[in-house]
């Protein structure tokens, strides 16, 4: 299948326009992570507490951030997510003060302030009574619950609440349980003697101390500089040293450019978009060998052209597989970032980039800096072997 029929672009024509657009998006990137907004690093790297909760009621943004602002935990990050004003993700980096904790048990504590700040004062009421909230009591203590008044269906029932919790996210109401559930009025009666739904349960919570997260940011910036180290050296044994350069270069572009529109659009940097970036420097390198290869085919065919017109020549020829293989590619990563939900979501739009930004540095940034490289050096019999 061939998407063009012998394509002629002048691609080679356009070197100084591209170089331009890509330093200014790159520069416009640097600046903004040195001097603006920087790098939003997630919990992996940054350390903190990560809860996820849902809201029975629609509750915006900014009552949120006014109530933990009233309990000093202003600084926090809260995100929402999808549009119905009900499910957020919280962050928080505080650290307790005059404790003599170890990380992980300061930024549970954090963790528990968090939910409390957005806790009413009528479920504290209650909880100071004695009872507790089936929208966040764990299945254990649930069990222990039912077994003081039913002990022969107590843990069954404990499971069939908690897994229906975690169907719907929250409890509305007790009437659920009986409907959905399956649950006994007996039951549901007993349950609203000894408990009561809380306006918000927690969905999951991670902690993660900022040595850990230190460690990891270390440890993904050397996975990502020995990954060029080592494609530097396999492309300067498999072609030459000029051609080793030249991905290096083309996949410094790729790496920077991501960076700084992660940075413009404040996303979270995370380990899964350090493994898009990896898979971007893997995609984008394979593309540019297959352009490198024609080029060196055609640097023995086309002896007597100009080395630039090789380098079209070469282009238009791999361009069908090119953009073929990148518009799968890319169909494929759409999908994952509109359905595949918010914990893929990042991932999606850092391949999204990548495909983009790899297909246009393979033609526009490869070649040119190959160009320029035998342009300058001069070696001796160019870069033909």
């Amino acid at each position: 299948m061939e998407f063009f029929k012998k394509p002629h672009f002048k691609f080679m024509k356009f070197k100084y326009l591209a170089f331009s657009f890509s330093a200014v998006l790159i520069l416009i990137g640097i600046l903004n992570i040195t001097l603006g907004k920087g790098l939003n690093y997630g919990i992996d790297f940054a350390g903190g507490t990560l809860i996820r909760l849902i809201f029975k009621e629609q509750i915006s943004v900014s009552r949120i951030r006014q109530e933990l602002s009233d309990k000093g935990l202003g600084a926090s990050r809260i995100q929402e997510v999808g549009k119905t004003e009900r499910e957020y993700i919280i962050r928080t980096l505080q650290e307790v003060e005059g404790a003599q904790l170890d990380e992980l048990e300061a930024h549970e504590i954090m963790g528990k302030r968090v939910i409390e700040a957005l806790q009413g004062e009528k479920e504290k009421s209650l909880l100071d009574q004695g009872k507790r909230d089936i929208n966040s009591i764990d299945e254990e203590e649930l069990t222990l619950i039912l077994e003081s008044s039913f002990p022969e269906e107590g843990q069954h029932v404990a499971q069939k609440i908690l897994s229906y919790r975690t169907d719907k996210g929250i409890i509305q109401d007790y009437e659920q349980l009986e409907r959905a559930a399956g649950i006994s009025p007996e039951i549901t009666s007993f349950l609203k003697e000894k408990t009561f739904l809380g306006d918000l349960a927690i969905l999951s919570k991670e902690t993660v101390g900022p040595q850990v997260g230190h460690d990891l940011r270390r440890k993904a910036t050397q996975a990502t500089i020995w990954a060029l180290i080592g494609m530097l050296i396999y492309i300067g044994i498999r072609f030459r040293f000029a051609y080793g350069v030249s991905a290096i270069l083309t996949l410094a572009h790729d790496v920077l450019v991501t960076l700084g529109i992660f940075s413009l659009t404040n996303r979270e940097i995370n380990l899964p978009v350090i493994a898009a970036i990896l898979t971007i420097v893997g995609y984008s390198l394979n593309d540019t060998i297959v352009v490198f290869d024609r080029v060196r085919d055609n640097l023995k065919i086309l002896r007597k052209q100009e080395f630039q017109d090789i380098l079209d020549t070469s282009i238009n020829q791999t361009l069908s597989r090119t953009v073929i293989t990148s518009g799968t590619t890319f169909l494929t990563v759409f999908a994952l970032f509109l359905f595949g939900g918010e914990v893929i979501n990042d991932f999606a739009f850092t391949m999204m980039i990548g495909v983009i930004f790899g297909t246009y540095s393979s033609i526009y940034q490869s070649c040119p800096i190959l160009y320029y490289w035998n342009k300058i050096f001069k070696p001796k019999k160019g870069l033909r072997k």
